[in-house]
């Protein structure tokens, strides 16, 4: 079963927006994994403008489920996630300024820095992640680098999802068998709704996680959060094949 991991940062960006804490994103994020949420997911920025930094450190011996931070591996980024030991830390290429996560890594380009970065995490027992494209060559130049997994960026499939879901989803397919024969695990986020999400599943060959935020909060406001987990569950285990 492909494990749903609830990225959390919309409920800290709702909280920054007043001051105080309201929401208490550490007792949401709690109630997420209650509701059946496999997994949690933060992605500090330098500029706090959603999670902090206080906050990945009180989730941290709270949290009962998978721990994934994200982030770009700045020297200040790799000292929290080697202070607070998550799980699974996932590598972006996101500059300091940037609205959300646009692109993949290019493996390539920063195999050395890749290398380095992850031998360091890997070396402290933390698993590893890049954040990718479909490119097959970069793909197999993320297993050069000693990655775990690699995480899909789904943003053109969602984009191209209701015009042509065969066409959309097909890289994403080729892609996850590449990192299969590869050696890599795989995960996938970026713009993954309840409309999309089941067929996406379907056809990408062992997809183990899926990091989804920004859809299931909005979602969360209509149906309730502990239903909306539930109604992304119910959309991995679904779908039947027409």
């Amino acid at each position: 079963m492909t494990r749903l991991s609830v990225n959390i940062n919309k409920l800290a960006t709702l909280r920054n927006a007043r001051g105080g804490n309201n929401p208490d994103v550490v007792r949401w994020a709690l109630d997420i994994e209650r509701f059946g949420a496999q997994g949690i997911t933060v992605h500090p920025r330098p500029d706090e403008r959603h999670i902090r930094r206080s906050d990945v450190r009180a989730l941290r011996p709270l949290l009962t489920t998978e721990f994934n931070i994200e982030g770009y591996p700045s020297e200040d980024f790799m000292a929290l996630v080697l202070e607070v030991r998550p799980a699974q830390v996932t590598l972006v290429p996101d500059p300091p300024g940037v609205l959300t996560s646009n692109a993949g890594w290019d493996t390539l380009t920063h195999q050395g820095l890749l290398r380095e970065v992850i031998a360091r995490f890997k070396g402290e027992g933390i698993r590893t992640s890049i954040f990718m494209g479909t490119d097959a060559d970069l793909i197999a130049r993320a297993a050069d680098t000693g990655a775990d997994r690699i995480e899909l960026y789904t943003e053109p499939y969602a984009a191209n999802y209701h015009h042509d879901r065969a066409a959309a989803v097909a890289p994403f397919t080729a892609a996850a068998e590449k990192a299969r024969g590869s050696g890599l695990g795989l995960n996938a986020g970026h713009d993954l709704d309840r409309a999309n999400l089941a067929f996406f599943q379907a056809n990408v060959p062992g997809l183990l996680e899926v990091s989804i935020g920004h859809a299931l909060v909005c979602d969360a406001l209509i149906f309730g959060m502990e239903n909306t987990v539930q109604l992304y569950l119910r959309e991995l285990t679904s779908y039947a094949h027409p």
